[in-house]
């Protein structure tokens, strides 16, 4: 089996120390370089829980030197940052997951709006291919450049998409309340994320304005073939890792509990990593530190209700992108994975 290369840029957050946990287990990957805006510096100054088990140093970005010793890239940088990097990965050609927001959406105009910056890079945005291999695995297998959905959109997809698909639902009126784990807020510092505020409490943020709804509405409907219409909610839970979401959505005319059932069945035949639950509801504890989402559908006053469980640092983030560099590189999706 053909070793893969893999090079880690932005290597001092929590997605690189969980891309980092995962490849250290794949049977067919090594890591062979880091590369951060810190100092030069043992990975495992970083990250203590390294030390004896990857002694590589953290260094400088240099996209030459980086070709020289990988094949791919993982890009686990902040947006803005990302599309800095980005194109000189892919001019020395290596193949590049980026985990940020900058090639998610496909109308600058739209990025523009949401973060609040011009995009830099719209000619390798045309051609990012999105990495939701349940339902895009057949354009992440040549792609030289994938764009690992977000955490709450890989959930919103997972549990609406083939409801969406088959026309089970309709694509309007669809409510999600999502709760994730504090790390989906990344490791940057800020007052709000002190463990004083966040311990004991439960609360909604960014109503209206949170960046992951344009991805969701553009996610949902390419699988649909239709346009969407959505209330997204986020709310922080006071525990480290794991997403559950809740998903409302009104059934089509006729439509039963058994053909929702029966459309989610039909897409996730197959798909290693989605367990349809039919007794226990999905629980984040079920599917933490795993790259499983666990899905349950129930109809309840006239209304499909989809609840969703994946870890937002797995199959939300580290975990996806490895899924989509196995299918890059002609590996079993689960290579390194379960």
């Amino acid at each position: 089996m053909r070793t893969i290369r893999v090079a880690i840029i932005g290597a001092s957050g929590y997605a690189s120390l969980e891309s980092i946990r995962w490849l250290l287990r794949h049977p067919a990957a090594r890591i062979t370089y880091l590369a951060s805006r810190r100092q030069e510096q043992p990975i495992s100054e970083l990250f203590p829980e390294l030390l004896g088990r990857l002694n590589l140093p953290v260094a400088p970005f240099d996209a030459a030197v980086i070709a020289g010793q990988a094949d791919a890239a993982l890009v686990c940088l902040p947006h803005l940052a990302a599309m800095e990097h980005v194109p000189a990965l892919l001019q020395a050609g290596l193949r590049v997951i980026d985990l940020s927001a900058d090639y998610r959406l496909k109308d600058p105009a739209t990025y523009e709006k949401w973060y609040k910056h011009a995009h830099t890079d719209t000619g390798h945005l045309a051609r990012a291919v999105y990495g939701l291999p349940e339902f895009f695995a057949a354009a992440i297998k040549p792609a030289t450049l994938v764009s690992n959905p977000g955490c709450y959109p890989t959930a919103a997809a997972l549990g609406a998409a083939p409801l969406l698909a088959d026309g089970v639902a309709e694509a309007e009126d669809i409510i999600i309340n999502a709760a994730s784990g504090i790390t989906g807020a990344g490791r940057t510092p800020a007052p709000q994320h002190h463990f004083p505020e966040r311990n004991e409490t439960f609360e909604a943020y960014a109503i209206g304005t949170h960046r992951h709804a344009p991805e969701i509405e553009q996610t949902l409907a390419a699988i649909a073939g239709r346009p969407v219409q959505l209330v997204f909610v986020p709310h922080l839970l006071p525990m480290d890792r794991g997403i559950l979401e809740t998903i409302y959505l009104r059934p089509r005319a006729g439509m039963t509990l058994d053909d929702a059932l029966g459309a989610f069945q039909r897409h996730y035949a197959g798909k290693p990593f989605i367990r349809l639950r039919r007794t226990h509801q999905p629980s984040t504890k079920y599917v933490a530190n795993t790259n499983f989402a666990d899905i349950a559908a129930r109809l309840y006053n006239g209304r499909f209700v989809v609840t969703i469980a994946i870890d937002n640092m797995v199959k939300g983030a580290s975990g996806q992108a490895i899924q989509n560099m196995n299918l890059m590189f002609g590996l079993e999706e689960t290579s390194g994975l379960l």
